[in-house]
């Protein structure tokens, strides 16, 4: 009976531990262009806002249509990850947001670039329109062991 209470006392105790939310930020992706974080890290998971392909050091689009947006978008997502400590192995699901469902093929071969082995879940639905006219947005969540 003892033991039986200890444990409670742990499993209640485990539970009211308070949660530290960590707000990640880098130079190396584009500034948020509006009230949210780049990505927030809470215990071994990193919840990553969406990212347009916009290049972080001249402010404006990838030139080169789809491709070009959805591989400066990768970028950028990659270098949030790699400011959290994280890596894309560590990703374990995408969001992803087109404005044009065509476009998905062009997006699936730049994609599986930079997933390689074990692929993420993923939803790819198509938008009637982005932030600044984006032709593509990717959110992420990731997971680490700590």
């Amino acid at each position: 009976m003892k033991n039986m209470f200890f444990f409670s006392f742990l499993i209640v105790l485990a539970c009211t531990q308070p949660v530290t939310k960590e707000v990640i930020h880098t130079e190396n992706a584009p500034k948020a262009i509006g009230p949210y974080s780049q990505a927030v890290r809470i215990g071994s998971s990193l919840y990553l806002s969406g990212q347009l392909g916009i290049d972080p050091q001249t402010g404006a689009f990838a030139e080169g249509g789809i491709e070009a947006q959805a591989r400066q978008a990768l970028i950028n997502q990659r270098a949030v990850l790699k400011a959290a400590g994280f890596r894309l192995a560590d990703v374990v699901q995408c969001q992803v947001f087109i404005t044009d469902m065509n476009h998905y093929p062009r997006f699936n071969e730049i994609y599986q670039t930079f997933f390689t082995e074990t692929f993420p879940a993923r939803a790819v639905v198509e938008v009637s329109r982005l932030p600044r006219d984006g032709l593509v947005e990717i959110m992420m969540v990731a997971v680490r062991k700590q």
